[in-house]
């Protein structure tokens, strides 16, 4: 799949995903006291709305051993070095980086970071914002410099916002972890698949496979509108008060 199928079924899952994750203990920082006095839980619309650019990036992630895809030129010769050694510990695209094993690895790692060292959480939260807006197309056409330096900027904006709205990261593992199986579910949609369970060779390629060939007309012109349609409709539901 392309990468902006890829970022888009990502935000889906996450606002989808969204009121049971937050359910849980190890998503929010603190509880929340309801009008009833009933002890509850639950993400605010700007954390919502985070997590889904966060979990959009994420699902990019497996993506990254493959340097010569757009994805890599992300932040300039920053991301493309990172995607040249992600490919070369990974063992070439869609390899290790498209298995269950790296999508667990990676929500755990990110889980770890937020609580453990701020300054790597940081980090992270900046490259999967800047991976999202990669991915759905912001940038110049056949200017890598001027693409990477638009990218940084939105994503300095982009996290500045959410820093001045509060926003917290106890989530992150779980926006990390739902972005990389999303991505790895989708791979298994085409006819290539995925190595699901590495080490182990196989490729899975889901039963009711529809046979998606990436960048063709059916990926282009009719999932991308589908799944942009699906995100509004999600943000609509879960914002807007009825």
């Amino acid at each position: 799949m392309m990468g902006h199928t890829h970022a888009m079924t990502g935000a889906i899952a996450w606002l989808g995903l969204a009121p049971p994750l937050a359910a849980l203990p190890l998503v929010n920082e603190s509880t929340r006291f309801v009008e009833t006095g009933i002890m509850a839980t639950a993400l605010s619309p700007p954390e919502l709305i985070a997590g889904a650019i966060i979990c959009a990036g994420a699902a990019m992630l497996p993506d990254l051993d493959h340097p010569s895809a757009t994805i890599a030129q992300t932040f300039g010769p920053v991301t493309w070095m990172l995607s040249k050694a992600v490919a070369w510990l990974s063992g070439g695209h869609r390899g290790m980086t498209h298995s269950l094993v790296f999508a667990v690895a990676m929500g755990f790692g990110a889980h770890w970071l937020a609580n453990t060292y701020p300054i790597g959480r940081d980090i992270m939260v900046v490259l999967l914002i800047g991976l999202a807006l990669r991915a759905i197309g912001v940038g110049i056409p056949g200017n890598k410099l001027g693409s990477a330096m638009i990218n940084i900027g939105m994503t300095a904006g982009l996290y500045a916002v959410f820093l001045s709205l509060g926003v917290g990261y106890a989530w992150l593992g779980l926006a990390v972890g739902v972005g990389c199986l999303i991505h790895v579910v989708g791979d298994c949609m085409t006819e290539r698949g995925c190595p699901v369970l590495w080490p182990l060779s196989a490729r899975w390629v889901l039963p009711w496979k529809i046979g998606i060939k990436t960048g063709k007309k059916f990926e282009q012109k009719i999932l991308a509108p589908v799944l942009s349609v699906a995100i509004v409709g999600l943000l609509f539901w879960r914002l807007v008060p009825v």
